[in-house]
């Protein structure tokens, strides 16, 4: 089918291109000093001695990639991201219908998903304005936190409509990865529900740190599964 060719690509884009962007911020923050001397000087805020945030917390996404030059890659990395995830969950939809032998039906992991396109894209925006009002401070958490909520509950209610589909579309995916889309997708909002009450509440910023990093690792591996859970037809 020319949507499941399509979806594997998407897939992958989605993968990668928000994976390369946080590191490659990171690595920027790392060694800010090869920058020194030229037009790519990175700003204070966004230098940091050698860390691993994804063991030791010691720097957040927003630090790495909102300041100068970082988010010359962040900002694009993310809004291309939520244009490929307005793409992969249209054609999902295009795909789940096929599969239900209806057309012009609207599911929920759609509306979810492209939601939280939508917020990816409005953080990226916003990511790095300063404006010292707490109201526009809240306004950016609950951006985030919009998004990923929606993304956690489109990759969910996806996972759930294809689990409905397995008999009737077995010979197009693969089993295994199917059992690890679930356990992911568990996972995450196991996770999500567990930390929680340490989110809410001030203290363990090294840990909140660490987690951020993991979990937005978490959540783009959903698109990683992607690219291995449909079989490619020859």
């Amino acid at each position: 089918m020319e949507e499941i060719t399509q979806i594997r690509k998407l897939s992958l884009w989605i993968f990668f291109i928000p994976l390369i962007a946080i590191n490659l911020c990171l690595f920027i923050s790392i060694n800010y000093d090869l920058f020194e001397n030229t037009i790519f000087r990175v700003d204070q805020i966004g230098r940091t001695d050698f860390t691993i945030p994804y063991i030791d917390g010691s720097l957040s996404i927003s630090r790495a990639s909102r300041t100068y030059p970082a988010f010359l890659i962040f900002k694009p990395g993310m809004i291309i991201t939520s244009i490929l995830l307005y793409f992969y969950w249209k054609k999902n939809n295009v795909l789940v219908n096929k599969f239900n032998d209806i057309s012009n039906k609207n599911y929920n992991f759609k509306i979810f998903g492209i939601l939280s396109a939508i917020f990816l894209a409005i953080h990226a925006l916003l990511l790095g304005v300063e404006v010292d009002l707490k109201a526009f401070k809240l306004l950016r958490r609950i951006i985030l936190l919009s998004f990923i909520i929606f993304e956690i509950v489109a990759q969910g209610l996806l996972v759930y409509n294809f689990y409905k589909l397995k008999e009737k579309i077995k010979s197009f995916f693969n089993t295994a990865i199917l059992r690890c889309k679930i356990a992911l997708v568990f996972v995450l909002v196991t996770v999500a529900l567990g930390s929680l009450p340490m989110l809410v509440t001030k203290g363990n910023v090294h840990l909140k740190h660490a987690l951020e990093w993991n979990y937005f690792v978490g959540v783009i591996i959903f698109y990683l599964l992607t690219r291995l859970f449909w079989i490619k037809k020859r």
